[in-house]
């Protein structure tokens, strides 16, 4: 926490390791208020070409990196994850694949999770889009 943070423990800061997205998409990637952390959903899109990766583990582990990227801009780690809402357009198939990616990179300390199926995701060709809570020190990395 800043020395400017310590007099306000519910000052709202915005998190934005991509600003253009702030900017254009008017949504930050993440909002920290004390030590609770906000993630906007992350998504499978490959930072450098902006286009969807192919497959259901190519997408999850670009989202879950996006996470990752967005939560140390806020001072944290994966895992601090305490809750995890991921949502699929093909639930039930893609669910094995997904779990495993997610364990990969949430191998312990297991946050809680909701999965939903939905219809559509911004874009037609994503397939996941994951969103997270966090408590800055919570876990153990």
């Amino acid at each position: 926490m800043s020395a400017s943070d310590h007099g306000n423990q519910h000052h709202r800061r915005l998190i934005n390791p991509s600003p253009e997205l702030y900017e254009r998409l008017h949504f930050s990637q993440a909002c920290r208020v004390g030590d609770h952390i906000w993630v906007s959903g992350q998504v499978g899109v490959d930072p450098a070409t902006l286009k969807p990766a192919e497959g259901m583990e190519a997408q999850a582990r670009l989202a879950f990196e996006g996470v990752r990227s967005v939560l140390e801009a806020a001072g944290a780690s994966l895992a601090n994850i305490v809750e995890l809402t991921t949502f699929h357009t093909d639930l039930r198939a893609d669910m094995k694949e997904f779990t495993q990616v997610k364990d990969a990179f949430l191998p312990d300390r297991y946050p809680a999770w909701t999965a939903v199926g939905v219809t559509q995701l911004a874009l037609p060709e994503l397939l996941v889009e994951i969103r997270a809570v966090a408590v800055a020190g919570s876990g153990s990395g």
